[in-house]
Parts: structure tokens; C-alpha cells; sequence
């Protein structure tokens, strides 16, 4: 990977790692299935009526729609409402990781180069260390919900991966179109009669986590993620996705005030070198044989 998209997978990173803290404020108003649904409705509409719709099948639109719009955050906002933490949702939802490198070894056959996967499971002892203190930051139910979460996102990236020549932009903002409807119809029947009183009696920090939910963490960063993942294997790219929960538990612990204890930060520092090995790995080994070549 050049410099460019090494940054700009670090800028998704920091988004979505800032992004847990983000929803946190918004369910303290909104039940999560309305609040998801109501996330998806502020990309889509009013951007679908000036942005055509993307040149790929309309399948892959509604099978991301599905997977990510409606499964992947459905199940994680129910789970963070009152079962997980934000900082330990940030890091279990990276098990998307695992999914995705498997779903794209089985489908597209790709190959794991030996220092990507000695950082990832570098990556994964530190990913380890956190499940220390699982017992008193997320209950079973929320658990299960957020695994399943991570499996949805792992599906939907592999949709995204195959889809060829299409403006990202454009391809998130349809895939936002897919979401809504459902999950208001959901929310309405089994979470509030009366979404729009819930709405009207919500603070500007509810509204201000919608806008960064919806615009910057789906629509700017999901079409980031995806042109990463169009270009790039998926065991380049979703190694970075491992330094989520590191920030999402360094954001929660300024904005929450949930505690960072020694155990996270020492799991915190085994992924971030497991992220080097497996993205720099190969490179720094070159540059390390050519330097000793030239000496010699």
C-alpha cells in the first residue's frame, strides 16, 4: 500500500473508533432501531434524488443494504443501548476481520503472505488481552448480537470487494435507500409507537450523532473502506480495522469516561505492532536485506 491509502485507511480507522463514543450519545434518546434506521435515512434522502444510481447490479446495492445496513448495525445498536460498552464493542466488532479474510480466501482465493499473518496473530493475542474484562463491560446477549454483528460487516465486505468501476460515493448513498424502511417498520412495532414524538423531543447532541453517524462514519468512511477493498486484498486492508478498538476505547475513555485499564493498554500496543508486521512486514524486511546487502 502507498502512503495515500495507508492514511486514508487511518482516517477511517479514526472515524469509526470515534464513532462508538458518537452512538452512546444518541441511544441515551433513541431506541437503536430507530436510531439506525434514521442514520441511513439522512445519507439517502435528499442525495438519492441528484445522485444516479451506481453502475453495478442492483444486487450488490441491496445485499450490502441488507448485511450492513440493516443486520450489521441493527444487531450492534441493540447491543450497545444497555449490553456493551463502546470500547468494548469497538474491539469485538473487529472479529469482522477474521470473516472477511476467510470469506475472501474460500471466494477469491486469495493468498496470506507470511508477514501478514504472523501480524495478524500478533494482532489477535493483543485482541486477546480485552476478553479479560469482558465479564463486566458486556453481558452474553450482547456479545452473541455483536459477533453476529462482525460476520454481517465480513459478508457485506465481500459484496463491496466485487464490485468493479463503481462510484463509491454513489454506491453508499443507494445502499442507504435499502435501510430505512425496514427498520422504521421494526422500531415502530416493537420499540416506540410514536417515533416522531421521540424525534421532536430529542437534544441537539442527539441530532449532532446522527449527522456524524450518517454522513461521516457511513457515507464518507464506507466509501473509503470500499475503495480500499476494491483495490487492495482483503488481508491488506482489514488488519487496519484492528486499531478500532484502540481508538474507540481511548475516545470512549475522554468522552465516556470509561476506564482504560492496564490490560487493554497492554493489548492495545500487541495490536498496533501486529498492524506494522502485517501491513509493513515485507517492506521493512526488504529494506532491512537490501541495507545489509549494501553493507556487505
Amino acid at each position: 500500500m502507498n502512503l495515500k491509502s495507508i492514511s486514508l485507511a487511518l482516517l477511517v480507522v479514526l472515524i469509526w473508533g470515534i464513532n462508538f463514543s458518537v452512538i452512546k450519545f444518541g441511544l441515551e434518546e433513541l431506541p437503536p432501531i430507530l436510531f439506525s434506521s434514521l442514520r441511513f435515512f439522512v445519507v439517502a434522502i435528499p442525495a438519492v434524488f441528484f445522485i444516479p444510481f451506481p453502475k453495478t447490479s442492483v444486487w450488490n446495492v441491496l445485499g450490502v443494504g441488507v448485511f450492513l445496513g440493516i443486520l450489521k448495525f441493527s444487531f450492534l445498536f441493540v447491543a450497545m443501548k444497555a449490553d456493551a460498552s463502546a470500547g468494548i464493542s469497538s474491539l469485538l466488532l473487529q472479529a469482522q476481520v477474521i470473516f472477511t479474510i476467510i470469506l475472501s480466501m474460500f471466494i477469491f482465493k486469495e493468498k496470506i503472505s507470511t508477514s501478514q499473518l504472523l501480524g495478524i496473530m500478533i494482532a489477535f493475542i493483543g485482541f486477546g488481552f480485552f476478553f479479560l474484562t469482558v465479564n463486566t463491560s458486556i453481558t452474553m446477549f450482547g456479545l452473541i448480537l455483536i459477533l453476529c454483528a462482525a460476520l454481517f460487516w465480513g459478508i457485506s465486505n465481500i459484496i463491496m470487494k466485487q464490485v468493479k468501476g463503481v462510484n463509491l460515493l454513489h454506491f453508499m448513498v443507494w445502499v442507504s435507500l435499502v435501510v430505512p424502511l425496514p427498520l422504521f417498520i421494526l422500531s415502530y412495532f416493537y420499540e416506540s409507537h410514536e417515533p416522531l414524538t421521540l424525534l421532536l423531543n430529542s437534544s441537539f447532541k442527539t441530532w449532532a450523532s446522527l449527522a456524524f453517524t450518517g454522513y461521516i462514519s457511513t457515507l464518507v468512511a464506507f466509501a473509503i473502506w470500499g475503495w480500499l477493498l476494491k483495490n487492495y486484498s482483503a488481508a491488506m486492508v482489514t488488519p487496519f480495522a484492528l486499531v478500532i478498538p484502540v481508538v474507540g476505547i481511548i475516545s470512549s475513555n475522554i468522552l465516556l469516561s470509561e476506564q482504560l485499564s492496564t490490560i487493554e493498554s497492554a493489548g492495545a500496543l500487541l495490536i498496533l505492532f501486529g498492524l506494522f508486521v502485517s501491513v509493513l512486514g515485507n517492506r521493512f524486511y526488504l529494506l532491512v536485506l537490501k541495507t545489509s546487502k549494501r553493507r556487505v
